[in-house]
């Protein structure tokens, strides 16, 4: 068993090759040169994995402001990686998705690290699953 300093050397050794090594993820071609970051592949998570979301969901998934959102989802309509459209219920709320010319290639990007983090999860149980993400959260917040 570590001791808590030990752990905290481990892991800082480790998350800057584990950081290092996301970088160096392969952009796909077509997303290359786009000035994409971390924020914008949250954003693409959760229209992969949840589908299409409004810009207030989107903003509460992400813990920014709706504007924020509206701003990034503005920049990435334009280039053509989201589509956004109107609510056919409620005319002033935009509903905003993956573009279909794009949806392959990020999914095909994100796929690289849920096999990474699926490799790494699928061995533990459903109480070190949550006790491993509570960690990071811990982390994160600490931070």
């Amino acid at each position: 068993m570590s001791s808590v300093e030990e752990s905290i050397r481990t892991l800082l050794l480790l998350m800057p090759r584990m950081v290092g090594r996301t970088k160096r993820m392969q952009v796909p071609e077509e997303l290359a040169g786009l000035n994409l970051a971390p924020r914008h592949l949250s954003l693409f998570a959760y229209l992969l994995f949840d589908g299409p979301l409004g810009v207030n969901d989107l903003a509460e998934r992400l813990e920014v402001t709706p504007a924020t959102v509206s701003l990034m989802v503005g920049e990435l309509s334009r280039k053509g990686i989201l589509d956004r459209r109107e609510d056919p219920t409620d005319r002033r709320r935009a509903i905003v998705t993956l573009s279909e010319t794009h949806r392959q290639s990020i999914d095909t990007w994100l796929a690289r690290s849920a096999h990474a983090w699926r490799q790494a999860l699928e061995p533990l149980t459903d109480k070190e699953r949550a006790l491993f993400i509570n960690t990071l959260k811990a982390y994160e917040d600490a931070l």
